[in-house]
C-alpha cells in the first residue's frame, strides 16, 4: 500500500481514528432508514432498450472498464445523475462564456 502525504489536520484525524476516539451516533432506526433509501435508489425494476452509435458505446465501455464497473451500471449512473441534477454539461458552460 502506498503512503499518502497527509497534512496536519488529516494526520490529527487519522491518529484520533486509530486511537478509537470516534464513536458512532447512528441509531438503529436511522440505520434502517438509510438502508431502505439505498435499496430504493439501487432498485432496478425496469428495462429499456436504446440504439446508440457504436462509437459512443465503445467509449462508454472503455470508460466503464477504466472505472472497473459494468458499462450498463455506468449508463444507469449517468442517467441517475442527469435526472437528479448532479450531472452538468461543461461544454455548454464553455460555449456560453
Amino acid at each position: 500500500m502506498s503512503k499518502l502525504k497527509l497534512d496536519k489536520d488529516e494526520k490529527q484525524l487519522l491518529d484520533a481514528y486509530e486511537a478509537g476516539d470516534f464513536e458512532s451516533v447512528l441509531t438503529p432506526t436511522r440505520k434502517k432508514q438509510i438502508q431502505d433509501m439505498a435499496k430504493q435508489t439501487f432498485k432496478k425494476d425496469k428495462r429499456i432498450n436504446i440504439r446508440i452509435s457504436s462509437r459512443v458505446l465503445d467509449a462508454i465501455q472503455k470508460r466503464a472498464l477504466e472505472e472497473g464497473i459494468p458499462y450498463q451500471t455506468l449508463v444507469s449512473s449517468i442517467l441517475h445523475k442527469y435526472v437528479s441534477g448532479s450531472l452538468h454539461d461543461v461544454t455548454a458552460s464553455k460555449r456560453m462564456q
